[in-house]
């Protein structure tokens, strides 16, 4: 490979490989488990699809002239503009600071609007209703919805009598003037890799249980619990994360809200529905392969994958372990930031190259809300999507922004020559537009899937050949092929790291945010014959994880945003992808952008009906 400065000289090629094997399920699918374990047969399976699918080409005899980076590093972070830094560790207060920042009414005026933690919070000071009334509701409609064919799948596990006790609780601070900050008896569901008493966690397999047993809260779960939240119980999810559509044999496949015959996405599946049917308002999930923003943007709502340490993981499933984060999901951008002002912050026994900078929370009231920022966007990256819908629906928000907070819109193109760091104007119409060109997008894509394979493996290893039979055979395939992932491979995805740093660094001198897609579909259609032991699809998980790869190999900040509805009412996502530690920025944009929602075709509204 040439050095990175070399290849911003010169003209840089967008190239994507087309993901294939065959769909599977059913025998087929057991048969090709069987194969890939196989000492005869693994590692010649292995070596034809690393080839088809443009693996072995990135790494086998290609010198990478670039160092290893293990961990995302840096520049030192700029200061962000409209909004108020937050010096202090404690939750509590870094949730009142933010509840500060968020407009002091709501616009009623939509047709529709999901139930919001304002909306929870006036309930309960006015005394329209109880957390113990809300908890009794919530416990009923998932009744329901488990009665309903199919059933939604929401829960792992939900304890009735613990979920009461906490609404009995939060109930009475109430009662005696005394709730604990805005967030008390709000409902938060937890994702099932994500420690939180009385549960065990496990991740929505039926083996990680006989490895682990869960002690205490995790770190972010202890930061909401002591904001007064209540968890309603252990989110349903695709087995230990190793999935993006949500596809789960063993406690059910989660519906989408939209369309119950279509997936939420994953990982994060449980989390996204329950806030998309109306449930809760928010929730806690994980992303270490676009686990928080697929599901977000296939059930219309906003899910934010933190920049790489803002948030810490301590307490939960490990894999991907230099690539996860916790990060939350809600219906809207204030309860969004609410929720991330309360489980931000890193752990002292946290490994970071960068440490993250004092917090900032974003002043949604202000009128210039985005003052003069400048969006990227790389056209052949962005329009390489099976639905031009979708960049319809994208391109109508970006000149939405611009006609109405007077924000430049510009794709984005480095120069030919390092030396001319100037920007080339082509006129349009209305809009200015400077086109950026990000290199070695494929070859990114591989060192994710090295990097997130190696490290998930590397978890597993000593316990692997006593649960392996416990393994969905979906997951069981995949951990096959990542048991084969070398030394040479996964440090060579270490330097491409380093080269994507570079360039992506570079980009962000000349923009404020890289705009593109969530996701290039809406959410698939599930396969009926994928209930019973679920399926192995390349084609369609390559595809969801098209605009994924960026945010967790560099540990960059993530917003997805819903923009718009295609032809058959399903949820269309924008990812916004921010500067290191500029989560604050993101969340500005995403709140300028937030659109009237459509109502999903599953929606509880009676856990507030009375308001």
């Amino acid at each position: 490979m040439p050095p990175v400065e070399e290849v911003l000289q010169g003209s840089v090629v967008y190239t994507r490989s087309n993901l294939e094997g065959p769909r599977l399920t059913g025998f087929p699918l057991k048969l090709s488990v069987w194969l890939m374990e196989s000492r005869l047969f693994g590692g010649i399976l292995y070596k034809h699809l690393l080839k088809t699918n443009g693996v072995s080409k990135v790494f086998d005899g290609i010198d990478i002239p670039d160092g290893p980076m293990f961990l995302p590093e840096y520049p030192a972070p700029a200061e962000e503009p409209d909004t108020q830094t937050c010096e202090s560790d404690d939750p509590l207060l870094r949730v009142e600071q933010a509840w500060k920042c968020v407009p002091d009414h709501t616009n009623t005026d939509y047709a529709f609007r999901f139930w919001s933690i304002r909306d929870y919070a006036e309930a309960y000071r006015s005394k329209k209703l109880t957390p113990t009334q809300v908890a009794e509701r919530f416990i009923k409609a998932v009744d329901d919805s488990q009665r309903r064919n199919p059933p939604m799948a929401y829960f792992v596990s939900m304890d009735k009598q613990d979920l009461l006790k906490q609404a009995a609780a939060s109930t009475e601070r109430f009662a005696n003037g005394n709730p604990i900050s805005i967030l008390d008896g709000i409902f938060i569901a937890i994702k099932d890799d994500i420690d939180c008493l009385p549960y065990e966690t496990n991740g929505a397999s039926v083996w990680v249980k006989k490895i682990r047993k869960t002690k205490d809260d995790s770190v972010c779960v202890s930061r909401l619990r002591k904001c007064g939240a209540i968890f309603p119980g252990k989110a349903n999810m695709h087995e230990v994360g190793m999935g993006t559509t949500g596809n789960n044999p063993f406690f059910g496949t989660v519906r989408n809200p939209y369309d119950v015959k279509r997936y939420t996405g994953g990982s994060s599946s449980g989390s996204s529905a329950l806030v998309a049917s109306g449930l809760c308002p928010a929730a806690l999930g994980t992303d270490v392969g676009g686990s928080i923003r697929i599901p977000s943007s296939l059930c219309g709502i906003v899910g934010l994958k933190t920049t790489t340490g803002r948030t810490t993981c301590r307490g939960g499933l490990k894999g991907g372990w230099s690539m996860l984060c916790v990060g939350p999901i809600a219906a809207n951008i204030e309860d969004l930031m609410i929720v991330y002002a309360a489980v931000l912050g890193s752990h002292e026994s946290d490994v970071l190259y960068s440490k993250p900078p004092p917090p900032c929370f974003p002043l949604l009231e202000k009128n210039s809300i985005l003052g003069n920022l400048k969006f990227g966007k790389y056209s052949k990256w962005y329009y390489d999507v099976l639905d031009q819908e979708i960049t319809k629906a994208c391109d109508r928000t970006l000149d939405a922004l611009k006609s109405e907070f007077g924000t430049e819109a510009r794709t984005t193109e480095f120069p030919l020559r390092l030396s001319q760091l100037v920007l080339v104007y082509a006129q349009t119409s209305t809009l200015q537009t400077v086109e950026i060109v990000i290199p070695e997008l494929e070859e990114l894509r591989a060192a994710h899937l090295v990097t997130c394979g190696s490290e998930i493996m590397t978890s597993l290893n000593h316990d692997y050949n006593y649960v392996r039979k416990d393994i969905s055979y979906e997951v069981r395939g995949t951990l096959a092929i990542f048991k084969h992932f070398n030394a040479s491979y996964y440090i060579g995805s270490q330097c491409l790291r380093r080269r994507n740093m570079y360039y992506y660094m570079e980009a962000f001198k000349k923009v404020d945010i890289i705009v593109v897609p969530t996701t290039p579909c809406t959410a698939p259609v599930i396969p009926q014959d994928s209930l019973s032991i679920g399926e192995s699809d390349f084609v369609k998980v390559g595809t969801l994880m098209r605009f994924i790869a960026t945010g967790n190999l560099l540990g960059l900040p993530c917003l997805s945003v819903p923009v718009g509805y295609d032809e058959q009412g399903l949820p269309i996502g924008l990812q916004l992808i921010g500067r290191p530690w500029q989560e604050a920025t993101l969340l500005r944009v995403g709140f300028a952008i937030q659109v009237t929602n459509s109502s999903p075709f599953l929606f509880f509204q009676c856990i507030l009906l009375s308001l």
